[in-house]
């Protein structure tokens, strides 16, 4: 389990890549009038320059975020795609089972909806932790704007899948909306034995590692909670946790408790995808083997 965290990297030029939306409907999308589409985005993302159509697509330049590289400046791309037909197959089980935000509507969901907008942004990987969090939930913002009639969005960075009202009706602010909208918790249990494992997924789009704790013997719903805790934190201070470094832990009951310290590890993560996280040894509830 352990890994030589000299090896182990968080790398831009490979995370960071495109935070990648679908909106699932159950009728095709009628691509908004060129008006409607500016009014809405602009709102969102500010300035909005050089609206293109190729057949059921737009592509357009959000003017007030700029990346920059070695010998240029440019402003971020985002498209989105119309004319996509949705099936269900597309997800594996092993993704369908980690769909914790919508577990009592997600086969109505998939079965329903037969179409499917796609949404993304080019070049945003130049952005900062905090500005690309803040912009990709902006972005889904004036998505859930232009598309009112949208049954549910699924994020494929994280594997996550909410009802549309869960985006319409939430009241978070800053950067908190990312950690709801890009952030998934996921639960396994390790067959044969009464070991457990919650990991993160969707961190490394915005440059940080997730987060895996591997135990036993506690209420996973306690970690679960822990676990988001936790993101937020990683967050909001861009990651200040150094190998080796102790957090807060929690008691039998679910409490923070300062007396119960976790020890943090950088490691490659257990579970697929292969990715950069922060190990956890949750102290008397760790499973596996640790380094000492």
């Amino acid at each position: 389990m352990t890994t030589d965290n000299k090896n182990i990297k968080v790398d831009r030029a490979i995370l960071g890549g495109p935070f990648m939306i679908e909106l699932l409907l159950t009728q095709q999308a009628i691509l908004p009038s060129d008006e409607k589409i500016i009014d809405i985005l602009s709102r969102h993302l500010g300035t909005i320059d050089c609206l293109t159509h190729h057949q059921n697509s737009i592509t357009f330049f959000a003017k007030d975020h700029i990346v920059k590289f070695k010998d240029k400046e440019v402003p971020i791309q985002f498209t989105i795609t119309n004319d996509v037909k949705f099936k269900r197959e597309q997800f594996s089980d092993f993704v369908l089972s980690q769909m914790w935000d919508c577990l009592d509507d997600r086969d109505h969901i998939l079965d329903v909806c037969k179409y499917q907008v796609m949404a993304f942004n080019m070049l945003s990987s130049g952005l900062d932790t905090h500005s690309r969090a803040m912009l990709e939930a902006d972005f889904v913002e004036a998505l859930a704007e232009l598309y009112p009639n949208c049954e549910a969005f699924y994020f494929q960075n994280s594997g996550k899948l909410f009802k549309a009202d869960r985006i319409y009706n939430h009241n978070l602010k800053g950067l908190d909306r990312f950690t709801l909208f890009g952030v998934n918790v996921r639960f396994f249990n390790i067959k044969d034995t009464n070991e457990m494992l919650i990991d993160t997924l969707g961190m490394n789009t915005i440059y940080l590692p997730d987060l895996q704790y591997h135990f036993k013997g506690l209420d996973p719903n306690f970690v679960v909670n822990h676990a988001y805790n936790m993101v937020s934190y990683l967050i909001g201070n861009k990651n200040p946790i150094k190998d080796k470094d102790t957090i807060d832990g929690i008691n039998e009951n679910g409490l923070i408790d300062l007396n119960i310290q976790w020890q943090c590890r950088y490691e490659n993560s257990i579970i697929q995808p292969l990715r950069p996280v922060i190990d956890i040894n949750m102290g008397q509830y760790t499973a596996g083997e640790r380094e000492k």
